[in-house]
């Protein structure tokens, strides 16, 4: 195998290896993970669609699926989503979701009222 044969496999996989770098990039981009504290405004069992009202004021429309997981006190179900957030209208949550394409998407709710009711009991 000549010298410039073996140069010529090295930049090509050099080139296939930055393209990799780069699209796994862009995808990480894309797929990012937030945080929302609030009170649970509406809940949409039709459409999967939880509104929650941020302490800041701002309202964000987050949709769940049979994958969200949610932590009340100290026990964590996966999925049931739909059916605990149907009896937390009014409750305060912290949803964890993320963000790809402009449509937010649960990964997992928690009741932000069992932290601060256990902190005022010590």
């Amino acid at each position: 195998m000549s010298f410039k044969s073996r140069l010529d496999k090295m930049a090509a996989a050099v080139i296939l290896s930055f393209g990799f770098l780069v699209a796994g990039a862009a995808h990480a981009e894309e797929d990012v993970a937030h945080a929302v504290t609030g009170m649970v405004k509406h809940v949409d069992h039709a459409s999967k669609v939880v509104v929650v009202k941020a302490e800041d004021g701002t309202e964000h429309t987050i949709k769940y699926t049979d994958k969200t997981s949610v932590r009340a006190g100290k026990q964590l179900r996966h999925g049931g989503a739909d059916a605990w957030l149907g009896t937390k209208e009014g409750a305060k949550v912290t949803v964890h979701y993320s963000s790809k394409a402009g449509e937010e998407t649960a990964i997992g709710v928690k009741d932000a009222a069992e932290k601060t009711g256990n902190a005022l009991k010590d």
